[in-house]
């Protein structure tokens, strides 16, 4: 059964070790493959840290079975007046997806955005190269508003592979989620 949990700075190794997985996984021809097959633990590691540390204005909710970590997904709250609360990250582990954790996981932001956002507005980027995820968001009452460059990971640009885009899909109303 899967249960779900606000994120504390004690579970920043975990979350890097997932987010790391799926950045390899799905991110390849977005993401430099240098950057990709390196030590990227290490640097989602100290990201991680220093935002469950300090978490701010954000929320990082965690998805678990008997087996640990299975998925988490992290808010920004209200990231862009017009667009609203941020989805900077959600991830499930590679087993579990198409298990409805992502949806469960979705949700849980919404509620999240309801209960700490200034606005019910929320809105995520998808690499434009994510077809699949594309879909699911979609399927999820998001719209597709925008396009840009997807930034750098730690803001560094060799860390991408040419100029990926990516995708601005929002929701108005979390209502619609909840």
């Amino acid at each position: 059964m899967t249960s779900f949990r606000v994120a504390g700075v004690g579970d920043a190794e975990q979350i890097a070790l997932l987010h790391a997985d799926s950045w390899r996984r799905h991110y390849r021809g977005a993401f430099a493959d240098a950057f990709l097959d390196g030590d990227i633990e290490v640097e989602r590691r100290a990201v991680w840290a220093e935002r469950l540390a300090v978490p701010g204005h954000a929320e990082t909710v965690l998805a678990e079975d008997d087996g640990g970590l299975v998925g988490f997904v992290h808010v920004m709250f209200d990231a862009d007046p017009q667009w609203g609360s941020l989805v900077d990250n959600l991830h499930v582990r590679n087993a579990q997806r198409g298990s409805g954790i992502g949806g469960r996981l979705l949700r849980q932001a919404a509620s999240a955005v309801g209960r700490r956002g200034a606005s019910n507005a929320m809105y995520l980027w998808v690499l434009e190269q994510n077809a699949a995820a594309q879909g699911f968001y979609r399927a999820s009452g998001g719209e597709a508003v925008g396009t840009a460059l997807a930034p750098p990971p730690g803001g560094d640009p060799s860390r991408l592979d040419g100029s990926p885009a990516c995708l601005r899909i929002a929701w108005p109303d979390v209502a619609v989620l909840t």
